[in-house]
């Protein structure tokens, strides 16, 4: 089956980057982003410390790369659920769907982006990430925009849409990628979909 670093990184040109971002990420997830070192990752890659460098110029780079790809993985499986969607409403379930189902089937990549989230907003690759945000939630904001003006959502701060959306899925998706809790994301995907809509959602 077709790995995620091979959707976002295809070509036999770079396997090796996808074979150095598949064993840093296990690296990371064994031993967290601070323990882990480039040398440790040179070490379970079995590559030079020179090829990871210029890939990825440094830890940071390539663990904005992992992220990054992450991300744009996430957004190539939201976007055609959310194109396909007929009103408000189905755009909002057709995300909520997709982000689980993502969630679920990457569970590895899914726990790095936890952990790494804040890593990679404060440092130099914030603009990029900000770059994917946007992308990642405009033809949401689009449909979201279009319930307001009919009077299905209520209008909000922009800003907030996101959180009020993702939010509980995310906080449950956590629970269960810690440990906390048994049941996959995808065992309660209809709860998450009614309450993200529920949520933005101009209930009489």
């Amino acid at each position: 089956m077709e790995s995620v670093f091979e959707r976002v990184e295809p070509g036999a040109r770079r396997a090796h980057k996808r074979h150095i971002m598949s064993c840093a990420l296990a690296c990371f997830d064994e031993q967290g982003l601070e323990a882990t070192t480039i040398d440790t990752i040179r070490q379970r890659a079995d590559s030079s410390i020179g090829s990871i460098y210029h890939h990825f110029r440094n830890k940071e780079g390539l663990v904005a790369a992992l992220y990054f790809a992450a991300l744009d993985d996430q957004q190539a499986c939201m976007a055609p659920a959310m194109e396909g969607a007929a009103t408000p409403r189905e755009a909002v379930v057709a995300l909520i769907h997709a982000y689980l189902k993502w969630v679920t089937e990457q569970a590895l990549l899914a726990r790095f982006m936890f952990r790494a989230r804040a890593a990679v907003a404060g440092g130099p690759f914030n603009e990029g990430l900000k770059a994917r945000n946007k992308a990642r939630y405009g033809a949401l904001l689009e449909w979201l925009e279009k319930g307001v003006k009919a009077g299905e959502i209520r209008a909000l701060p922009r800003e907030t849409y996101a959180s009020l959306l993702i939010g509980q899925a995310e906080n449950y998706c956590r629970a269960w990628l810690s440990g906390r809790v048994k049941g996959d994301p995808t065992s309660h995907i209809d709860v998450f979909a009614e309450a993200a809509w529920r949520s933005v959602a101009v209930i009489p």
